[in-house]
């Protein structure tokens, strides 16, 4: 049975072996087989998927519980697009165009409430900066 061993994909995916058990066992990675001796034998597609979650982590800044509901949509929207493209043609397709486009809107608040956070964020420190220069200035004057 052919395979990448957990250390290769630890390596490719720029994650340690722990997270990607761990993200294995809460379900956010799908189990790999197994050799006779139980090693988990990998896929370049599981690698792929770990760079896909990395990457959602660290540019969007998802939580795990955010990244598995955003993974989740996702996998949805996938299986939803093919599902329209089997019923092309028909009255179906209008139903089916439906449920992609609810998916998509649940994505996009999902972003939007992020978006949302990082912009409070940034408004408290550019507050902050703010009032410590004028501060400074005070500092500056009194001398």
């Amino acid at each position: 049975m052919n395979g990448l061993k957990i250390d290769d994909v630890a390596k490719q995916s720029g994650l340690t072996k722990r997270t990607i058990r761990y993200y294995e066992q809460i379900g956010l990675l799908a189990s790999p087989p197994r050799s006779e001796g139980g090693i988990r034998l990998y896929s370049e597609e599981h690698v792929e998927f770990l760079k896909k979650i990395t990457n959602a982590k660290e540019v969007m800044g998802f939580s795990l519980s955010e990244l598995q509901e955003f993974i989740t949509l996702s996998d949805t929207l996938e299986l939803q697009k093919l599902d329209y493209r089997q019923f092309k043609g028909t009255s179906q397709q209008k139903e089916k165009l439906e449920k992609v486009l609810m998916t998509v809107e649940e994505q996009l608040k999902l972003l939007e409430q992020k978006k949302k956070n990082i912009l409070k964020v940034e408004g408290d420190l550019v507050s902050l900066r703010d009032r410590a220069k004028a501060a400074l200035i005070r500092f500056e004057e009194e001398k």
